[in-house]
């Protein structure tokens, strides 16, 4: 049995794989509503990272509670988890203070100045990015504004390293983690020392450097305790959420693309060559095999559904809102949405966008209409930052994603597949039971890693159909986006 857990900024999931059929014996997550996120002033976005623990113990619990039998039989242990975070340590192991979470804007400044001290041609050489809003810009902005925090720091964690260090009591991160973090120079293929230098920062907060697919510790006696298995089970695979994302969906190798429509939506497409686009818009980082992993991430995706669903449309389940959303016709009848106002949008270079509802009719528009509108306008803005990756010479036929989340909306995945012309195949899969499989690999479970995905199921295949309306929109909003 392989157990995995996916580490997200709304819950914490957990899965349970059986290793011998590929098949997942049974997940959950915690909370059964939203995980908290603080933002104590405009921009800011942090979480407890204990919360997040917190909660990996509960699902942990839910799932032994149900299965016994399968504790004993756990063979390993992978993490999944939220990218760009910063957690901060101090020598007794104790966060210092909340963790500065991905959609968190108050360091976009600390990443320009970077650049500029460096040169933004050298950060697109070594980096393949601008320095932005990521990890090491967020501990730029802890050393000049919380100084006393900083000089308490022994180590600058991500998500995903703090949980294991919780179940194993060792501090370490990886390079595919790094690279997230703006700290890796992928020329050098080292630790970037001059982004430190340029940012002041100290080399000596770093954890030590493990492979994302080996025996990265052991489940100490009281974590094991805490979560219900044997002690010395081994944590053997760690990676962000999207690299991760992509692994369980088997996408590994140049020319294979992946997608994913949670709390924030992004399009990850693996190459082998270090490409980057010349205004950071969308971030190579290392991928989980060491090739290259494009990201394009849009903020507000899930968080704009679940806005709508809050506020206007209350009464309604998700399938009932895609079912009414599905009674206005194509292109929203003239309604635009542009889907931001979750933090500084990469896309955008980092600007922070508000998001807008243009063109609305009083005595025309429904909230059918609305709600349509916001789910094409997802849709366009995945097709927006696509269109800027094959400018960087990756193209997209063939979209994997999950059958989950924004895929369920028929209205989303439809219009992406018309205004991009790839197909969309959803499986029955998700980013806890792709950190399970993840350890099944760091194990040596499994003869190639192609292996751990060879049981994947296709739930359903979405063929691009061109439709001239949503076309018509789709360049409606991409006029909108240039005006604001």
């Amino acid at each position: 049995m392989l157990l995995g857990f996916d580490i997200g900024s709304s819950s914490v999931k957990a899965a349970l794989v059986n290793e011998a059929n590929g098949q997942c014996l049974d997940a959950t997550f915690y909370p059964k509503t939203e995980q908290l996120i603080s933002s104590p002033e405009p921009g800011f976005a942090e979480q407890a990272p204990e919360m997040w623990y917190d909660n990996l113990k509960l699902a942990a619990r839910e799932l032994f509670s149900r299965h016994p039998e399968a504790a004993a039989a756990v063979k390993a242990i992978g993490i999944s988890y939220q990218m760009h975070g910063l957690v901060c340590l101090d020598a007794a192991g104790k966060p210092l203070r909340e963790a500065i979470i991905w959609c968190d804007s108050r360091a976009v400044r600390y990443g320009e100045q970077a650049a500029n001290k460096l040169g933004h041609e050298w950060c697109l050489e070594h980096l393949l990015n601008l320095p932005g809003n990521f990890t090491a810009a967020k501990l730029a902005w802890v050393k000049d504004h919380q100084p006393e925090i900083y000089d308490r720091t022994t180590t600058a964690f991500l998500p995903g390293d703090y949980i294991a260090y919780r179940l194993t009591g060792q501090r370490t991160t990886t390079i595919s983690g790094l690279s997230e973090g703006m700290m890796w120079d992928h020329k050098e293929q080292r630790i970037a020392h001059e982004l430190f230098e340029a940012m002041g920062l100290d080399e000596s907060k770093l954890a030590t450097c493990v492979p994302t697919f080996a025996v990265q510790g052991y489940v100490s006696p009281e974590a094991a305790a805490e979560i219900g298995v044997p002690a010395g089970i081994p944590v053997s695979y760690r990676a962000g959420d999207q690299p991760n994302n992509a692994l369980s969906l088997g996408v590994l190798n140049p020319g294979e693309v992946a997608a994913t429509g949670g709390t924030s939506g992004v399009v990850y497409a693996v190459s082998a060559d270090p490409v980057f686009d010349m205004k950071s818009r969308v971030n190579p980082f290392v991928h989980v095999n060491g090739n290259v992993g494009v990201l394009l991430c849009i903020n507000a995706v899930g968080i704009l559904n679940a806005w709508l669903r809050r506020n206007i449309a209350s009464d309604l389940s998700y399938e009932q809102i895609n079912e009414l959303a599905a009674t206005a016709p194509a292109g929203a009848d003239g309604l635009t949405i542009i889907p931001f106002g979750n933090g500084a949008e990469r896309v955008l270079e980092n600007k922070e966008s508000a998001c807008a509802i243009l063109g609305l009719q009083l005595n025309r528009h429904t909230r059918a209409h609305i709600l349509r509108a916001a789910h094409e306008g997802i849709a366009f803005a995945f097709a927006y930052g696509m269109e800027i990756m094959n400018r960087m010479g990756i193209s997209t036929t063939t979209i994997r994603a999950g059958y989950g989340n924004l895929f369920l909306s028929p209205i989303f995945r439809e219009t992406l597949a018309a205004i991009t012309g790839a197909r969309i195949l959803l499986l029955d899969t998700d980013g806890a039971q792709g950190a399970a499989r993840g350890a099944g690999i760091g194990i040596g479970l499994y003869a190639r890693p192609d292996d751990a995905f060879a049981s994947l199921a296709c739930r359903l295949t979405i063929e691009p159909q061109p439709n001239a309306a949503l076309q018509a929109a789709y360049e409606r909003w991409k006029k909108e986006l240039d005006c604001k």
